[in-house]
């Protein structure tokens, strides 16, 4: 058996990270997105354990039960990837597979380009890799889309901090069903509205999708009330980091991820409509990582791959991680 989800602590980096796993074997490590937690794999720790996996999801930094350093600027790409590296040190492992998911697979993504060395492969959800820096900076999404694009909203610091901070439970009912596939309008660019807030973008649901309960709102919102005003503070970060991202991993570009990858998102999703459909998005995928074993373009999904779609996305990493060597 492979038991239940332990949780514990590890300091990774200087910062204090939650992690919780489950099962022994093989390291495969869990990277979730904004604005998420560990708890958005609950479908995978089950599945992925029973099969000879051990599966460990951290709360990144500045997400959840895990420490949020002050500074905007210890939130950058190589912080991000060197707590991967440091949290797999800590486990006392040497080499990982890695499953990312929104910025979880900016993360992943660029981690395996930096050191294949220990990433054995790499699997994303949603997002494509988009090297070297992951997320286009503000310079460029702001021309396209305009100063609403909630990537370039979300720069001004307090602003959505305290908006999307107000009552956490709202907060995580709307976005998550705003980007999800039951919303009809999920493939559009999230506009937030002159003068308004993301959740001004977001409806409010008659009622829950099937894949989506109280329950577990309730679980990702008390994971976040603990930092109070600044519960999505840390999360924010990331974002306003998207422009330094790039000068700081400007060496690399040309650098492609060279071990095997596997890509899984939903035709409703907002970042495949952004990239013009699955076809171009996987053109992509295909350029950055060129062993891409499999991609995967589910049908009526949208954002949350793996807690829309858990059996497919199970389906399909066991079906990836049985290859690998």
């Amino acid at each position: 058996m492979a038991g239940t989800v332990q949780h514990t602590f590890f300091a990774v980096n200087g910062v204090r990270l939650h992690v919780a796993e489950q099962g022994a074997g093989p390291l495969v490590v869990l990277l979730h997105g904004f604005p998420e937690s560990w708890y958005s794999w609950r479908h995978q720790f089950g599945p992925l354990a029973a099969s000879g996996y051990r599966v460990v999801a951290p709360d990144q930094r500045g997400y959840a039960r895990s420490e949020q350093p002050e500074a905007v600027e210890a939130y950058t790409l190589l912080h991000l990837a060197g707590d991967v590296i440091g949290l797999v040190d800590a486990l006392g492992e040497k080499r990982v597979v890695l499953v990312g998911h929104d910025w979880g697979a900016f993360v992943a993504w660029v981690t395996a380009m930096l050191r294949p060395d220990v990433v054995r492969a790499v699997a994303g959800l949603s997002v494509p890799p988009v090297l070297p820096g992951g997320m286009s900076p503000p310079s460029i999404t702001r021309k396209r889309y305009g100063d609403g694009f909630y990537q370039v909203a979300f720069q001004e610091p307090g602003v959505a901090d305290a908006a999307l901070a107000r009552d956490p439970e709202t907060t995580f009912r709307r976005v998550l069903f705003g980007g999800s596939g039951d919303n009809p309008s999920s493939i559009d660019p999230w506009i937030v509205p002159e003068g308004g807030t993301l959740l001004d973008f977001m409806p409010e649901p008659a009622q829950l999708p099937e894949w989506l309960t109280q329950v577990d709102i309730e679980a990702f919102a008390d994971d976040y009330v603990r930092h109070g005003e600044r519960a999505f503070t840390g999360g924010l970060n990331w974002y306003r980091n998207a422009e330094r991202n790039w000068e700081l991993l400007a060496a690399f570009r040309g650098r492609r991820i060279e071990g095997p990858a596997l890509y899984i998102a939903g035709d409703r999703d907002m970042v495949v409509g952004m990239s013009g459909g699955g076809d171009a998005i996987l053109k992509r995928v295909e350029q950055a990582a060129p062993h891409l074993r499999r991609g995967v373009i589910l049908p009526g999904c949208g954002h949350w791959t793996q807690q829309e779609r858990p059996n497919d996305v199970n389906r399909e990493l066991l079906d990836f991680l049985a290859q690998l060597p």
